[in-house]
């Protein structure tokens, strides 16, 4: 059973710094990419980061340079650090793989950015 489960969220001031991990299982994570997702009140979800298999990154413009995707296949996590934080980055945050057609969510880690 694939399951993603996200943690590290909160509350951070304007400028600070915030960690968010996604615990995968069920499957073998080196074999997929993996991406975060986030979703602010009233938008649309919208991809924020993607970590290829080769470990090779993508960002969404308006947080590059600012965040930070990794992989540690070896513990079956993926990491999503956030720097410089924004009032504009105040969103559930969801970690993401599409494995066999099928594209798994987690549930969801609230991060607010306010002072």
């Amino acid at each position: 059973q694939v399951q993603l489960v996200e943690s590290g969220g909160g509350l951070v001031q304007p400028g600070g710094f915030l960690t968010l991990s996604c615990l995968t299982s069920g499957f073998t994570l080196n074999a997929y990419a993996a991406r975060w997702y986030r979703q602010a009140p009233w938008k649309y979800r919208e991809l924020v980061a993607t970590i290829s298999t080769s470990g090779s990154v993508d960002y969404e413009a308006s947080v590059k340079g600012r965040f930070t995707i990794t992989r540690d296949n070896a513990k079956n996590t993926v990491a999503l650090q956030m720097s410089s934080m924004k009032a504009e980055d105040t969103a559930v945050y969801y970690c993401s793989v599409i494995r066999r057609w099928t594209r798994y969510w987690g549930q969801g880690t609230q991060d607010t950015v306010s002072s």
